[in-house]
C-alpha cells in the first residue's frame, strides 16, 4: 500500500476537524508498519509505544477475565487505539495481535509531549477518542464484573440449595420408606390389651413432648451420660432396638423417670411393641422436621434472592432498613462465609430510621465490600469479618472491617481507581471499588479507607434521606 496522506487521516471521522498541517506533522512524526497474520502487536505488561492508527487490515486485543484471556475488540482501517494523549496507562494490560496482515502508523509515545504543545485540534481530536474509548471500555468492564460477581453468588447459592434439596429429597425417600413399617407396628399395638386411660396417658404424654415447639439443648457430655441411662434401663426391661430407641428417646428430651412413667401404664409384656410404637411415631417426627428445616433454608435462600436483586420493584430510590440488604448480601455469600471458616460479628444499631436508597446498588456495594474482605482474609487462619451500621450526623454509617493483612501505603491512594486492583491475575478486573465510589456518589455520600496490618475497614456514609 502507498504511503497515506493528510488527506486520508482526515477522512478519519474522529480527525475530520484536524487542520491538515497538523496531520501532515502527525504523519513525519509516525512510522508505518506492517505485520503478518498471528504476529504480536503488544503484550501484558509492555510499556505502551504509542498511538496506533490502522491503514489496512485488523487486530484484535484480548485481556484477562477471570482465568482466561477474551477478546474485546477488533481494530480495523481507520481505527484508532494505542496511548493517547493526557492517558496515564504506562503499559499494556492486555496482548494485540494481529488478524489479516495489517498496516498501521505508530506515533511514538516520546513526541505526544511536543504533540500536545503545538498541535491544539489534533490532541483535541484524540483526546475526544480517548474519552469515547474510555466510556466503552469501562461499560464493557462494568458489565464483565458485575458477570464475575453473579458467577460467583451464582456458585455459593448453587451449593447451599444442593445441601437443603438434598436433604428433602433424603428425608423424603427415608420418610416413604420408614411409613412402610408402621402398619406392622400398628398391628402389634392394637392387639395389646390396654386400658382407655392407660392409652391416653401414654398418647397424651407421648405428643405433648412431640408438639413442643423447641427441642431440649444439651452439651456433648450431658446428652451421651443421658443416653447411657436411657439404654440401660431399656436393657434391663428387655426392648428391642435399644439402641436406636435410647438416641431419638434423648432427641425429645425423655429421661429415666419419663420410662418409668410410662412403665407405671404399660403391661411388662407390652413394653417393647409400645416403646417401637413410640419410636416410630419419634422417627416420622424428626424426618418431617429435617424435611421442613430443609424446605425452609430453600425459601430463605430464594427470598434473599428476590431481596437481594430487588425483583419487581421500581428502580428509583425507596426507604428502606439498611440492615435487610446487608443481611440477604451475607445470606447470599455464606457458602464463601463457611468455606473460610469465617466468624462475622454483626454490630448492627437497629434504631436506624429507614434509609432512602437505590436499594438494587447498595446490595452492590456491599457485596464488593464483603467479598473484597473475605479475600484478604483467605488463608490467615482466624478470620473475622465485622459490620457495624451506625449514624454520623445525618447520615447511615456502615464499617466492614476484615482482620486481613492490610493494604500497603504505597497502593492506598489508588484503591478507588478504575482497573487497579491488588488482587492476583483473573481475580478481579480492579473496577469493584471503583463501582463502589460511583454507587456511593449516586447517593450523596463518601467512603473512606482505613488500613494497617491486622485491620482493615472501609466506611460508608451517605444521607438518610438520599439528598
Amino acid at each position: 500500500m502507498e504511503k497515506v496522506t493528510a488527506a486520508w487521516l482526515q477522512s478519519i471521522d474522529a480527525l475530520k476537524d484536524v487542520p491538515l498541517e497538523q496531520l501532515q506533522w502527525f504523519l513525519d512524526q509516525s512510522e508505518q508498519i506492517t505485520l503478518q497474520e498471528g504476529d504480536p502487536i503488544f503484550i501484558p505488561n509492555e510499556p505502551i509505544k504509542g498511538t496506533y492508527i490502522v491503514i489496512d487490515g485488523s487486530f484484535r486485543i484480548c485481556m484477562p477475565m477471570g482465568k482466561e484471556m477474551r477478546e474485546v475488540g477488533v481494530f480495523e482501517a481507520q481505527d484508532i487505539t494505542g496511548h493517547l494523549p493526557f492517558s496515564r496507562s504506562k503499559t499494556a494490560i492486555g496482548k494485540a495481535e494481529v488478524v489479516e496482515t495489517v498496516t498501521f502508523l505508530l506515533f511514538p509515545i516520546e513526541r505526544e509531549e511536543a504533540m500536545i504543545r503545538s498541535q491544539f485540534e489534533l490532541t483535541q481530536a484524540l483526546v475526544h477518542v480517548m474519552a469515547n474509548r474510555i466510556r466503552d471500555f469501562t461499560a464493557l468492564q462494568q458489565q464483565n464484573e458485575k458477570m464475575m460477581a453473579l458467577g460467583k453468588l451464582s456458585a455459593g447459592l448453587a451449593h447451599e440449595l444442593n445441601n437443603p434439596a438434598s436433604a428433602v429429597v433424603r428425608g423424603s425417600a427415608s420418610l416413604l420408606k420408614h411409613l412402610k413399617l408402621v402398619p406392622d407396628a400398628f398391628k402389634q399395638v392394637m392387639s395389646l390389651k390396654l386400658s382407655v386411660n392407660d392409652v391416653s396417658f401414654v398418647s397424651d404424654k407421648l405428643f405433648g413432648v412431640i408438639c413442643k415447639d423447641e427441642k431440649p439443648t444439651m452439651s456433648m457430655m450431658e446428652r451421651s451420660e443421658k443416653e447411657d441411662d436411657v439404654l440401660d434401663w431399656l436393657d434391663d426391661n428387655d426392648i428391642d432396638n435399644s439402641q436406636e430407641i435410647a438416641e431419638n428417646l434423648v432427641d425429645f428430651g425423655f429421661g429415666v423417670d419419663d420410662l418409668n412413667d410410662f412403665k407405671k401404664h404399660i403391661p411388662t409384656e407390652a413394653l417393647s411393641p409400645v416403646f417401637g410404637w413410640i419410636n416410630n411415631n419419634l422417627v416420622t417426627e424428626k424426618m418431617v422436621i429435617d424435611i421442613e428445616e430443609a424446605s425452609r433454608r430453600i425459601a430463605t435462600l430464594v427470598g434473599a434472592v428476590k431481596t437481594f436483586t430487588h425483583m419487581d420493584q421500581g428502580h428509583g430510590k425507596q426507604y428502606t432498613d439498611i440492615h435487610i440488604g446487608i443481611r440477604n448480601t451475607l445470606t447470599m455469600l455464606q457458602h464463601k462465609i463457611k468455606q473460610g471458616n469465617v466468624k462475622v460479628d454483626e454490630l448492627f444499631d437497629t434504631t436506624l430510621p429507614p434509609v432512602n436508597a437505590l436499594i438494587g446498588e447498595l446490595n452492590q456495594v456491599w457485596t464488593n465490600l464483603i467479598d473484597n474482605a473475605l479475600d484478604a482474609m483467605e488463608g490467615s487462619g482466624k478470620s473475622v469479618l465485622q459490620i457495624k451500621t451506625g449514624r454520623a450526623k445525618d447520615c447511615v454509617q456502615v464499617v466492614i472491617i476484615d482482620n486481613g493483612p492490610g493494604i500497603p501505603d504505597d497502593v492506598k491512594s489508588r484503591i478507588f481507581d478504575p482497573f487497579f486492583t491488588t488482587k492476583e491475575a483473573g481475580k478481579g478486573t480492579g473496577l469493584g471499588l471503583d463501582v463502589v465510589n460511583n454507587i456511593v456518589k449516586q447517593h450523596n455520600g463518601k467512603i473512606k479507607l482505613e488500613s494497617e496490618p491486622g485491620r482493615t475497614a472501609f466506611i460508608v456514609e451517605f444521607p438518610f434521606n438520599g439528598n
